[in-house]
């Protein structure tokens, strides 16, 4: 570049002006307001034959022209961080632009990073509904519209904050309630299903509040109903579904393993921060097409209570998906049932599934000192990405008592009509030995036939619903 004194400097920017700083002109121009040299001097640093000009050639240009030295050094500066981006030397108006431009893109910048902080909060159901019958061997039958074979219906809501630093705000309230008559599922609370709010993070999420049980959250890993048939032989033994005041932490997936564990505090005077809890575990493992877990919990009874024994669930599961579909096996023992269900649904468990009384045990059931093991096999198939066919089988077995085991057997179909919508269909068989008393009791079961009905009987179950996703 070439200042007053007739000095040049060489500029190392391509296809830019060489006799001055300020001229950044890509192309060649007839002639050049900054300069006063002709045109083979004024956008050349050498002669024709290639040989280097002489200082002496190249002439003086107009001084009235020229920046203050003030001007010529931010020139510099700016010429020195924008050229790395431009590949050429800007003059005053263009590099006022590019400030502009990238104030704007600063600031469209952070609106962006400030949206993507904010809360994001989704409403959300299911309705479910579906045509019964059943009948007993005492010659009963009963024909009904119920909620909920497939699951039951409900509406919530969960959303998530992103608070920074990989750190996320949840929580989700979830209401139960029977679509046939839209009366909730207990009348007592507002969000009997789930209440929680927790953290979640790259280390894994923390929970606090009414939870869904593991055993439960796992259904879809060991029944190819999700343990929500009617015929479901896991299900009618009774699965635990949630609990109040439980603190629960979920990890990350590791070398394929996760981990969750779960406290639930009943929060009794007097009684000690491990009076009456209840302790629940899970341990899954997934790779590829095989999957693998085990669940557990443990109640403590009251201590003052005449029955000292533990009530205890444990879950051994395997799954296989074979291409078209998938394998599962799974076995269960657990003291968690009177064997007996002559009041409502799930009313053969011990520990109440919709908190009645708060999930917990007294210490009061003589029952809870028999256990059962539970086998149970099934597996479905894929005949088209719409439709879907199953069926299982299993035994529960009365370990006190091998003359009071019950048999059941259980096919389903699915058809998806869209990504939102299902068709659904269900046959069961189950029979009660010696003075068994248990029923079909899977997700949505109406409140049927009292125990003289059932106890020792023959029960046989046909549904057909829908299922709406909103």
């Amino acid at each position: 570049m070439a200042y007053g004194n007739g000095m040049e400097v060489r500029l190392r920017f391509r296809n830019a002006c060489r006799t001055f700083a300020g001229c950044g002109r890509r192309a060649v121009p007839a002639s050049c307001h900054h300069c006063v040299t002709p045109k083979r001097l004024r956008h050349s640093s050498e002669n024709e034959d290639g040989s280097s000009i002489k200082l002496s050639a190249v002439p003086r240009i107009n001084a009235s022209r020229i920046p203050r030295r003030r001007r010529i050094y931010r020139y510099r500066r700016w010429d020195f961080y924008l050229a790395i981006f431009t590949g050429y030397i800007m003059d005053s108006k263009s590099l006022a632009i590019c400030r502009r431009s990238l104030a704007a893109g600063v600031t469209l910048t952070s609106l962006s990073l400030a949206a993507h902080a904010q809360s994001s909060v989704m409403f959300y159901g299911i309705l479910d509904q579906y045509l019964g019958y059943m009948n007993t061997s005492n010659g009963k039958n009963l024909y009904s519209l119920n909620d909920g074979a497939f699951t039951r219906s409900r509406f919530g809501m969960k959303g998530s904050e992103d608070i920074g630093g990989g750190l996320h705000i949840i929580f989700n309230l979830e209401s139960g309630f029977n679509s046939t008559n839209g009366s909730f599922n207990d009348g007592s609370r507002l969000f009997d299903r789930q209440a929680w709010v927790g953290v979640s993070s790259k280390y894994g999420t923390f929970k606090m509040g009414r939870q869904y049980a593991p055993a439960f959250v796992n259904g879809t890993a060991y029944d190819y109903s999700a343990a929500s048939g009617y015929g479901s032989i896991v299900e009618i033994m009774g699965v635990p579904t949630r609990f109040d005041s439980d603190i629960s932490y979920l990890s990350p997936r590791i070398a394929n393993f996760q981990v969750e564990l779960h406290y639930a505090i009943p929060g009794i005077a007097g009684g000690g921060i491990a009076s009456q809890a209840v302790l629940q575990w899970a341990l899954d493992y997934t790779n590829g097409p095989f999957r693998a877990g085990y669940t557990g919990l443990i109640a403590k009874p009251s201590p003052t209570g005449p029955i000292q024994a533990k009530i205890q669930y444990h879950n051994l599961h395997a799954s296989y998906d074979y291409g078209y579909g998938k394998m599962y096996a799974l076995f269960a023992r657990t003291n968690n049932s009177t064997s007996s269900a002559t009041t409502s649904n799930n009313g053969a468990n011990i520990l109440s599934n919709v908190s009645i009384p708060n999930n917990f045990f007294p210490g009061t059931d003589p029952h809870a000192e028999r256990f059962y093991d539970v086998y149970q096999l099934s597996v479905d198939y894929r005949i088209s990405p719409f439709l879907r066919v199953g069926a299982l089988v299993g035994k529960i077995q009365d370990t006190k008592n091998g003359a009071n085991d019950a048999y059941g057997t259980n096919i389903g179909t699915m058809y998806s009509l869209s990504k939102n919508t299902m068709l659904y269909a269900f046959a069961n068989w189950l029979k009660n030995e010696g003075t068994a008393g248990f029923r079909f009791s899977g997700s949505g079961a109406p409140v049927n036939f009292t125990g003289s009905d059932i106890n020792g009987k023959r029960l046989i179950g046909v549904q057909a619903g829908i299922q709406h996703l909103f």
